[in-house]
């Protein structure tokens, strides 16, 4: 007797597992799944376009001055970018959420670009903000992004992390924030453009360009490459916000042509034109992150432009015990559950911002500097009988000299 196979993928009943039949033709238990998978999506779209755009409660949008105020609490200084940062969010969101309008006015995307040092708390700022939001959020490294076909990862693993982390619900992952880092890092070489293929630099920045716009993107929810047979995630990117954030090292020089900082002579009005040399980043305009290696569509998607200050000494010292989580308030916290009581003198937190600044790390040397200090403590006072610990300059320089991490960075 000929073996029964099933009617849509063809494969013989030994194979299936078991057929169901029908009048003329029978059907396995893997093609009912597929299909009960595609009515779901074909319905969900259904529901979407006849849904209209209605206030999501469960984003908490605010006002600028709410989401700034929400900063401080978590970002020491950068008074500015947190100021550009709070409006460009506040108008985003309610752009979102208010209903649309007939009158013809459509309000664009204000994605972001952050420029600053190492260190200066361009990611900081990006996840704080989405944590008053609650809403998706993914951290991005630009690079290891390149073309698709190359080694590497393509464009659209941007979304897949968005995704992952709105447990996949792509109604939600729509209205997320996607920080893409070390965005300098995919600059073409030169200001002219490229001859030959740059697959990690001005081809990336060419796929970027549908993501930062807006369009429906196809989205392998496990990875295009490995899994080339997986059914993709239609996601829309027009609601998502792309914050971009690089240290662009080097940029100063372009900033200062354009200023001509070196021009030998007088000028009119002295006191109008004095230049701080120290902080060019102040004076950047988008013309200079074109020069520097952007091309010109990507500087026109991302039209809110702001920089951070590099860090002083007063600056890293607020942010080694301000903060809600400061790095002090870690350590308290952490010898607190061996019920040790931990305090530091001023004339150690001044040792660890004095070689922070030395290091030229930022914000994130400082946590270096103290795990070197604290480690010796952290071995071994869990064990011991000791009660409380009291971190001084003369602890802090003995233990910093024993580190083999620091001792020799410089």
């Amino acid at each position: 007797m000929k073996e029964k196979k099933c009617s849509f993928c063809g494969r013989p009943e030994h194979e299936t597992g078991g057929l169901i039949s029908g009048i003329s033709g029978f059907i396995c238990i893997d093609c009912i799944e597929q299909a009960h998978f595609l009515l779901q999506d074909v319905c969900s779209d259904k529901n979407k376009k006849k849904k209209p755009l209605e206030k999501d409660d469960k984003i908490k949008i605010q006002k600028p001055t709410q989401i700034k105020e929400f900063l401080d609490q978590y970002v020491i200084g950068q008074e500015y970018a947190k100021k550009v940062l709070s409006v460009a969010v506040y108008n985003h969101y309610k752009r979102i959420l208010q209903k649309n309008t007939d009158d013809g006015v459509e309000i664009e995307k204000s994605n972001i670009i952050m420029v600053g040092e190492t260190g200066t708390g361009k990611t900081l700022l990006a996840k704080t903000i989405a944590k008053m939001l609650d809403v998706p959020f993914a951290i991005v490294d630009a690079t290891v992004l390149t073309e698709a076909g190359y080694v590497g990862e393509d464009i659209e693993s941007l979304l897949v992390r968005l995704l992952q982390d709105a447990d996949y619900d792509v109604e939600k992952a729509e209205k997320g924030i996607v920080f893409i880092d070390e965005i300098d890092k995919i600059a073409r070489k030169g200001d002219n453009p490229s001859i030959t293929r740059d697959v990690s630099g001005e081809g990336v920045q060419q796929g970027l360009l549908k993501l930062l716009e807006g369009s429906i993107v196809n989205v392998p929810p496990q990875g295009g490459r490995k899994h080339p047979e997986q059914k993709m995630i239609a996601v829309d990117t027009k609601n998502i916000l792309f914050i971009c954030g690089g240290a662009f090292d080097g940029i100063d020089r372009c900033i200062a042509a354009r200023l001509n900082t070196q021009i030998i002579g007088y000028s009119l009005n002295k006191k109008d034109n004095v230049i701080d040399k120290q902080n060019l980043l102040q004076y950047i305009i988008p013309d200079d992150i074109r020069k520097f290696g952007l091309i010109p569509e990507i500087v026109g998607r991302m039209p809110v432009l702001t920089y951070l200050n590099p860090l002083d000494k007063e600056a890293l010292k607020q942010i080694l015990t301000e903060p809600k989580n400061s790095i002090i308030k870690q350590y308290i916290k952490l010898f607190e559950f061996d019920n040790i009581k931990l305090e530091f003198t001023d004339d150690a937190l001044d040792f660890i911002v004095n070689n922070a600044i030395q290091y030229k790390l930022g914000a994130r040397g400082l946590r270096s500097i103290c795990e070197s200090i604290m480690l010796n403590a952290m071995y071994e006072f869990p064990s011991g009988r000791n009660s409380s610990l009291k971190v001084t300059k003369e602890f802090a320089e003995q233990n910093l000299d024993k580190s083999h991490i620091l001792k020799f960075a410089i």
